[in-house]
């Protein structure tokens, strides 16, 4: 298989978490890095108008999820069997409902609306959303000693915040949620993903 994964050139986002799940995997890949100033060029050709894109031998993949769990299934890290896959799923689509959440307040222009916005988010819904992911984590990771791509992105969303880049948003606004600070952790710890960053 010859596989090219494009995304925008930053080491975050829904690119991020497929850029590390090819690292788990093992297999060599294409890291196609679209810079923001092409991305109008190139937007037409994809299959939603979005990045991450994955090409599978010419064969186009958009949609995050969809990429993950392409890889998942096919190199051995998503659950076989099929309800812990599903519960891993549902975690895959509880990040994006999560970022669906957090995007006015990326998308708002007025400083003080904005900081209204995150100070609010600081203090309610993504604590909140802290426990509900703390939930679903066996430990260290979702399903146990096993690194998987559900934990891939989780992992980038955690780290996202610890990065100190959403102003108004304290860095360890998941402080009340010990099983997934642990996750973040564990996912940075391991020898794949602390070499990526390396």
């Amino acid at each position: 298989m010859s596989y090219t994964l494009t995304y925008f050139d930053f080491p975050g986002g829904r690119g991020e978490d497929c850029r590390l799940a090819f690292q788990l995997a093992g297999v060599d890949w294409e890291d196609d890095r679209v810079a923001p100033k092409t991305w109008s060029e190139r937007k037409g050709s994809t299959p939603w108008g979005t990045l991450p894109v994955l090409s599978v031998d010419g064969t186009l993949i958009g949609q995050s999820n969809a990429i993950l769990t392409y890889i998942g299934r096919t190199y051995g890290l998503h659950p076989s069997d099929a309800v812990e896959a599903a519960r891993h799923e549902a975690v895959l689509l509880a990040v994006e409902t999560f970022r669906a959440k957090m995007s006015p307040s990326l998308r708002e222009k007025d400083a003080e609306a904005k900081k209204a916005m995150r100070t609010e988010a600081a203090a309610t819904f993504i604590p909140e959303w802290g426990q509900w992911f703390e939930r679903e984590i066996e430990g260290p990771f979702l399903s146990g000693d096993t690194l998987q791509v559900a934990d891939l992105k989780l992992f980038v969303l955690v780290k996202w915040f610890k990065a100190g880049v959403l102003d108004h948003i304290p860095t360890d606004v998941f402080k009340d949620s010990p099983k997934l600070e642990a996750h973040h952790d564990a996912v940075r710890g391991h020898p794949t993903v602390a070499a990526w960053y390396a």
